[in-house]
């Protein structure tokens, strides 16, 4: 697995916690009056976008797993009926995004959830975690879930708690402690 520690490699403790909610009712929602906030499904989403997207929110916590991805298995991926991206934009400028999942069981996961470096710490984050929710049960499912780690920003978790998430499950385990700068960055597609 992508990001596990390797012989003489640097490792790095980290705690996942899953989060869930498990009726409609339980959504503390948060959202903006804002004209220029936008979120919108990418149902025929762009490699480069997919790839800028997952590199970008992903850069300052470690999301590794989908690098090495090539084209084909993105295009497999977004083309899962289950699957489904969500682009937020700000002002027409890319600010984020969310991964809902259908899974077998009739629940919804959350599998990707954040925003670009410099649309976090103005609100946009409630915002969005709050239509990703409203998303998942419009779409029918029975339960909301997520999760997130120690490596994530440390505003994720409150911002889960307050949304209505609750904790039901915790592990440990460790992590590869590589050089971001051998991840690439680009612009927009």
């Amino acid at each position: 697995m992508p990001g596990e520690p390797q012989a003489g490699m640097p490792a790095l403790q980290v705690t996942r916690t899953y989060l869930e909610m498990r009726d409609r009712s339980e959504l503390r929602g948060a959202k903006l009056d804002d004209p220029l906030i936008r979120i919108v499904e990418q149902c025929d989403c762009p490699i480069e976008l997919f790839r800028f997207l997952y590199v970008e929110v992903g850069k300052n916590y470690h999301w590794v797993d989908r690098l090495p991805w090539t084209d084909e298995q993105i295009t497999d991926y977004l083309t899962q009926p289950e699957i489904s991206l969500w682009l937020m934009t700000y002002a027409d400028e890319t600010a984020g995004y969310f991964e809902l999942r259908k899974c077998e069981d009739g629940s919804t996961e959350i599998a990707y959830f954040g925003l670009i470096g410099n649309f976090i710490g103005r609100g946009l984050g409630k915002h969005l975690l709050t239509c990703a929710v409203e998303q998942a049960w419009a779409d029918g499912t029975n339960c909301v879930w997520l999760h997130t780690c120690t490596l994530d920003d440390a505003a994720s978790m409150p911002n889960y708690l307050k949304r209505g998430f609750r904790p039901f499950k915790t592990e440990n385990y460790e992590v590869a402690i590589e050089s971001q700068a051998a991840q690439q960055h680009g612009s927009p597609p």
